[in-house]
């Protein structure tokens, strides 16, 4: 058995330098599978043969497209320095400040412009199009969520899980024979692919909707929609001795005290992901009755030290109120030789009266990852060798437990920076190794930040009511300047065979009030409910055979088409005119003497990619201020359609492109006036010598070398 073991590690380490890899993965929500059969083994054997018989092959095509690249290009290496959400009018105003000096240095030798933004402005849309050169009808991500025709229910847009399907039961355990998987999503190809064909070595470091990663020529660390060991997109603990309400974003534990002699006890228990074996019981594992794998917790409240005795998962130590832990490891036993790895941070939110403890998302330990977190699969433990542990989920820093009260807003700054700060590590050592080829990386504070606190720009700001206005007020510039520091840092890389790009996918705006298209929908006819039936969360009691049209996610109306959704009504005859109809009664919304749409894309008119029809019928783009409202994006309905946004989540950019462009920096000379997201990719490859492919529609910015 272990010949057999060793063959096939053998067999893998071919496929690692050769082809795509063979992995076990974890998806949102979906538990784990492992690879088990004996089939996969010969599969790896078949796989690495026909590598190594057309390697030569191979080899001569890719030396003859690299010496016809250096003959093209202009330059050695490209750097690109993603800053997410950074808008174009706070810069502007920060420069003629003299608060951004870098910026403005960078914009009088080299270049600055406003860089539009993707439709709809959403990040997984607008980093999907920089990835490919291609609009959302190309590469079919028109939001974070799309939905299932089937069911009408939402479903992530970016990556799909794929079971295993078939299981050996022994007992109380289920044993994988065949494996899953998860599948990215986005079409269409990445420029960082088209330049791996020509022999240019990619650095990609936490750009959006890299997950799982791509195979390439380099390495590549999966940033936003990656998932935490739970499989979700981010899901706190937080531990009280309080009777607290259930919490959004995260799991409220109930903390009874067991006594204890040096200070009050608390035995609790963190739980993890679901166990891939376990049904109905422990069966060796760390999983209770619900197969939720658990591992034991003891909590000794401290007062006299001010902070608490924490012992979890083999590691023991002291915490200090209102101070963060280091990364703790942690192991969960989901069968005898199976453990799933991950690390969290924790942070004592209270220690008089009622006690509070709050426990990060548990990550994936990037050094023992339990799914595909890089390219090649072991890159992200040598970052973790490299730099120490640091957050691998997508959207690490947690928004939801400010909005649900467990942390405040000091906490989440320190979270924030802290995550920062890995960023910048991982970050500069790549720019310090790598000479030639793409580096690229994209930072997420600048959005984060923006989201939270954009509240303090605007006095009358709705989500001001009740809330301190001034303890955090210079909180978005001191990020801006931050984000000056980062660029004079990255300029310290950059020689005159360097081309440096920073780009951010779109701006910011105040989000005032939010709109319920459902709710919308309903008043005017087109969304109907099931007699006697309380309508729920995700349009649950609709009645789909009176129903024409239905919002999901942030900005998406879809028609209930008969032969595309399960339970379509409309035929292709009315098609056309329901959705003129609806346009114009949603151009139509006042607001007091406002218009709050201010225009709404027709995707299979406005959009002509071959994925149109696989996004919304109609995108809304909505006028400054306003954005789909939070009840709207969970599929509830609620009584009125115009609501005050008075949640912490104060700033957004789900609203009309043209009001949310991002920015776009750079050493080189940029011809073009009005450049686009949609031109990065081209123009590095252009800056490369590469052929720009027919399929993208961007264009390259740089003027003749």
């Amino acid at each position: 058995m272990m010949r057999l073991k060793l063959i096939a590690l053998g067999a893998a380490a071919v496929l690692a330098a050769y082809t795509s890899e063979a992995c076990a993965y974890i998806g949102p929500g979906a538990g784990f599978a492992l690879l088990s059969s004996f089939l996969a083994v010969i599969v790896a054997f078949f796989t690495a043969f026909l590598a190594l018989a057309t390697f030569p092959i191979r080899k001569l095509v890719r030396l003859r497209r690299r010496l016809k690249r250096h003959a093209k290009a202009r330059v050695d290496k490209v750097v690109i320095l993603g800053l997410d959400g950074l808008d174009p009018e706070i810069c502007e105003t920060l420069m003629d400040s003299g608060d951004l000096p870098t910026f403005s240095e960078l914009k009088a030798s080299g270049t600055y412009r406003r860089l539009a933004t993707s439709t709809p402005a959403m990040s997984p849309v607008a980093w999907s199009t920089f990835a490919t050169g291609v609009d959302a009808s190309r590469h079919g991500i028109f939001d974070f969520l799309a939905r299932d025709p089937r069911t009408y229910l939402p479903v992530l847009s970016s990556s799909l899980i794929t079971g295993g399907g078939r299981w050996l039961r022994l007992g109380p355990f289920r044993i994988p024979i065949r494996s899953g998987g998860v599948r990215l999503l986005r079409k269409s190809r990445s420029f960082w692919k088209v330049l791996s064909d020509y022999g240019v070595f990619c650095s990609v470091l936490r750009v959006p909707i890299t997950f799982p990663p791509e195979k390439l020529n380099g390495v590549m660390l999966a940033g936003m929609c990656a998932p935490d060991l739970r499989g979700t997109m981010g899901s706190f603990t937080y531990y009280t001795s309080s009777d607290a309400d259930k919490k959004t974003g995260g799991t409220v534990v109930k903390l009874r005290s067991s006594g204890g002699s040096r200070g009050e006890r608390f035995d609790t228990a963190l739980e993890g992901p679901k166990s891939p074996f376990a049904k109905g019981g422990s069966g060796g594992s760390d999983a209770g009755g619900d197969d939720t794998l658990k591992i034991p917790m003891t909590i000794t409240v401290r007062k006299d030290r001010r902070g608490a005795e924490i012992s979890v998962s083999g590691e023991k130590f002291f915490l200090r109120e209102h101070e963060y832990s280091p990364w703790v490891r942690l192991t969960f036993k989901a069968a005898t030789g199976v453990k799933l790895h991950g690390i969290a941070k924790f942070y004592i939110t209270q220690l008089d009266g009622d006690f509070g403890l709050y426990v990060t998302p548990i990550n994936i330990d990037p050094e023992k990852p339990a799914m595909p977190l890089s390219y090649p699969s072991f890159y992200s433990v040598y970052l973790s060798k490299l730099i120490g542990p640091y957050a691998t989920l997508g959207l690490a820093e947690d928004t939801w437990a400010v909005e649900e009260g467990v942390l405040d807003e000091a906490a989440f700054l320190e979270q924030a920076y802290g995550f920062h700060e890995e960023r910048r590590a991982m970050w500069f050592e790549t720019l310090k190794k790598q000479r030639k080829g793409l580096v690229a990386c994209v930072f997420d504070l600048s959005d984060r930040l923006q989201h939270l606190f954009f509240r303090y720009l605007v006095d009358d700001h709705s989500a001001n009511v009740g809330k301190d206005t001034l303890q955090h007020r210079d909180a978005l510039y001191d990020m801006y300047r931050e984000m000056d520091r980062l660029v004079a840092d990255t300029l310290r890389h950059i020689d005159d065979r360097t081309a440096l790009i920073i780009i951010s996918d779109h701006g910011f705006k105040p989000f005032r009030k939010g709109i319920n298209l459902n709710t919308w929908l309903q008043d005017d006819g087109y969304l109907h409910f099931k007699e006697g039936v309380e309508p729920g969360e995700y349009l649950e009691g609709v009645d789909w055979t009176k129903t024409t049209a239905y919002a999901v996610g942030l900005g998406g109306i879809y028609i209930n088409r008969k032969g595309r959704e399960r339970s379509g009504i409309v035929e292709s005859s009315d098609f056309d005119a329901l959705k003129q109809a609806i346009k114009d009664g949603l151009l139509a919304i006042d607001d007091g003497g406002v218009q709050a749409v201010n225009r709404i894309f027709d995707v299979e008119k406005d959009f002509s990619g071959p994925y149109r029809n696989e996004g919304p019928d109609l995108i809304v783009g909505f006028k400054e201020g306003y954005r789909v409202s939070w009840d709207c994006a969970k599929g509830i309905v609620t009584k009125d359609i115009i609501e005050d946004n008075e949640k912490s989540w104060s700033g957004d950019h789900c609203m009309d492109p043209a009001s949310v462009p991002g920015i776009l920096f750079s050493n080189m000379n940029i011809i073009e006036e009005s450049p686009g997201l949609v031109d990065i990719g081209p123009s590095v490859l252009d800056l490369f010598g590469v052929p720009v492919p027919r399929y993208m529609v961007g264009k390259s910015l740089m003027g003749q070398p």
